[in-house]
């Protein structure tokens, strides 16, 4: 078997995407990723922001509502609520689902009654959401909930007397149908902190060394050389990733979902350009829709009607056109 020697030595080992980890918590993780190309980097961040599934409030059903918010405010408010989305994989879609409208393989329910019968305001917090036991593990679907008092994002404020009641349905989505189902709060993307390769024209009064700091990046890469030459060649070949979750994935699960992705929808690519193709590999070339014939072999002088050149739909050459005649006198004669 015949190949390039340039992959012995040294360079087996860098050949292939490297990942290097510089800090990682449940909420944010910080890497480096080399040796792949601008546009996979960049693939990867924007699959990553908007194409991780995660679990979100997506109807809410009000029963009662007498506090000084709209229900159509609150309904946002919970959408928003970040819900425990581990093994989401064990969630269907809605639209995947064989259900009529909703069921427990593709849906959490979580209901919410809250009264207030004192003269001080009532705080409703996501804690005091009620998870419905129909659903595939006992962890999906849970208010996401970090503060140190244990009490999740506010949902409203009651004085007395004011009730709010309701039933929300959580489903499975993706960021690029709404911003709900984000799996992050940021993702920092950079590269070339030095600006070697002058993709940015950075806009300055005096000097842009000054204006312009640093990022902490700089101190990874040497900085350009006094008097280097520019070269023309060159492209980026290492970017840094800071990824900032909201906690309803674990920062380091989010950037592996975000790698599943993109190889099913290359993989979805590879199968598209591949499918009915029992050609062995050959391809003849374009076709018209509904066309059985190579009409592109044809030597350009004929009509779809199949007569010689200068033939109209209605006859040979110069014969009449739809109407007898032209504009300009008899058939097939000129103005002249």
């Amino acid at each position: 078997m015949e190949y390039d020697t340039i992959m012995d030595g040294e360079f087996k080992e860098d050949f292939g995407p490297k990942i290097q980890v510089s800090a990682a918590d449940k909420i944010h993780v910080d890497f480096e990723l080399s040796n792949v190309d601008l546009s996979l980097a960049n693939s990867l961040r924007r699959t990553v922001q908007a194409e991780v599934p995660t679990i979100a409030i997506d109807l809410v059903e009000i029963e009662a509502n007498t506090s000084v918010l709209a229900d159509e405010f609150i309904s946002h408010r919970l959408g928003l609520i970040p819900l425990d989305s581990r093994e989401i994989d064990q969630l269907n879609y809605s639209r995947d689902c064989d259900c009529d409208d909703h069921c427990g393989r593709c849906s959490v329910t979580l209901t919410l009654h809250a009264k207030c019968t004192s003269d001080e305001v009532m705080k409703v917090y996501a804690r005091d959401l009620i998870v419905g036991y129909d659903r595939p593990n006992s962890h999906i679907g849970n208010p996401v909930i970090t503060d140190p008092d244990r009490l999740g994002s506010l949902i409203c404020k009651l004085r007395k007397d004011q009730e709010v009641k309701l039933t929300c349905i959580a489903k499975k989505g993706i960021a690029k149908e709404h911003a709900k189902w984000s799996p992050t709060a940021a993702i920092g993307f950079e590269y070339d902190p030095h600006n070697k390769l002058h993709h940015l024209d950075l806009w300055y009064e005096q000097d842009a060394e000054s204006e312009w700091p640093k990022s902490k990046y700089a101190e990874l890469e040497e900085p350009p050389a006094e008097g280097q030459v520019f070269d023309y060649d060159a492209v980026p070949s290492k970017f840094y990733f800071e990824v900032e979750g909201v906690g309803n994935i674990e920062s380091d699960s989010i950037v592996l979902e975000g790698v599943k992705e993109l190889q099913k929808k290359l993989a979805g690519l590879i199968h598209g350009l591949g499918e009915n193709d029992g050609m062995g590999g050959e391809f003849d070339g374009p076709r018209s829709p509904g066309g059985d014939a190579p009409g592109w072999q044809d030597q350009g002088y004929t009509t779809p009607y199949g007569n010689g050149g200068g033939a109209s739909a209605w006859g040979g050459g110069g014969a009449a056109t739809a109407y007898g005649t032209t504009p300009y006198g008899d058939s097939g004669a000129t103005g002249w």
